[in-house]
């Protein structure tokens, strides 16, 4: 329970710096638990946001400090936003550079931005959700901002579970 609590308040602080609207801990509902995944939904100005969140189940590479990881897949339907995934790789990573990621045989590459990673357009999110739903494990290759290659492994296990929670917590229709 200590780790939901971590992981849950590690988030909400990540969404209050990137978003318009500062959200507090208490603001955050968790939706439900399923396998490596976890699902959460709070309030924002301009409506209900709901995600999902893991952290990876190996972490790899050549560092001896690093903040929290995680994966997550977040709606906002007042904003048309659906299934937008991304990474948070617990440092910056190497400017201008892209991050390789892997669900089975096929690759994808995000863009990044500080700590995090996203797609770069709504059909590769779908395309990757789809891609998650169907697989086991997700691969994550990113290079810091001193050059440090990582490599985190998610487990898939209960995505689909969450993904259903969160799609029907946003889209109750």
């Amino acid at each position: 329970m200590r780790v939901a609590n971590a992981l849950q308040a590690l988030i909400t602080s990540v969404f209050a710096l990137t978003s318009a609207t500062a959200v507090s801990a208490q603001d955050v509902t968790v939706i439900g638990t399923h396998g490596a995944w976890t699902a959460y939904s709070y309030q924002e100005d301009s409506g209900i946001v709901c995600y999902m969140a893991s952290e990876p189940t190996k972490a790899e590479g050549n560092y001896t400090r690093r903040g929290d990881v995680f994966a997550l897949v977040t709606h906002r339907p007042s904003e048309e936003s659906l299934d937008v995934v991304s990474v948070v790789a617990g440092y910056a990573y190497k400017e201008n550079s892209d991050v390789s990621v892997q669900i089975g045989s096929t690759n994808y590459d995000m863009f990044t931005h500080g700590e995090r990673a996203w797609n770069r357009d709504e059909e590769t999110d779908k395309k990757m959700v789809q891609g998650m739903i169907r697989g086991s494990r997700l691969i994550v290759k990113g290079t810091s901002s001193r050059g440090t290659l990582t490599t985190d492994t998610y487990s898939l296990s209960g995505f689909t579970a969450a993904h259903k929670e969160i799609t029907t917590a946003c889209l109750p229709n």
